[in-house]
């Protein structure tokens, strides 16, 4: 990675997603603007508050996707980055572990 450029994976599932009354959603279909949640896979070295492990918040507009060996990753900028949920973040003593 070179700069301030983040690899994630995005979690959760792919494709056509049901609510919890069952109704069925295609992925085709336009959803309110939500934020999602991703593992870090790999930063660039000019990232100075993301490590590798990490889960971060991003918008899905502000992302670039590219295939590795067949698994979808999203290319980002340090700055698109809205949140980072990370164990080592605090001392644990009722901190929740996000910060912005």
């Amino acid at each position: 990675m070179l700069h301030d450029r983040v690899l994630v994976r995005p979690e959760g599932p792919e494709g056509d997603r049901r609510t919890n009354g069952g109704i069925l959603i295609p992925d085709t279909a336009e959803l309110s603007r939500r934020c999602i949640w991703a593992e870090v896979v790999a930063v660039g070295q000019n990232v100075r508050s993301i490590e590798a492990g990490d889960r971060v918040l991003y918008e899905p507009e502000d992302r670039s996707e590219v295939e590795v060996r067949g698994v979808l990753y999203v290319l980002l900028r340090e700055r698109d980055v809205h949140a980072v949920a990370s164990e080592r973040v605090g001392d644990g003593s009722g901190s929740t572990g996000l910060y912005l």
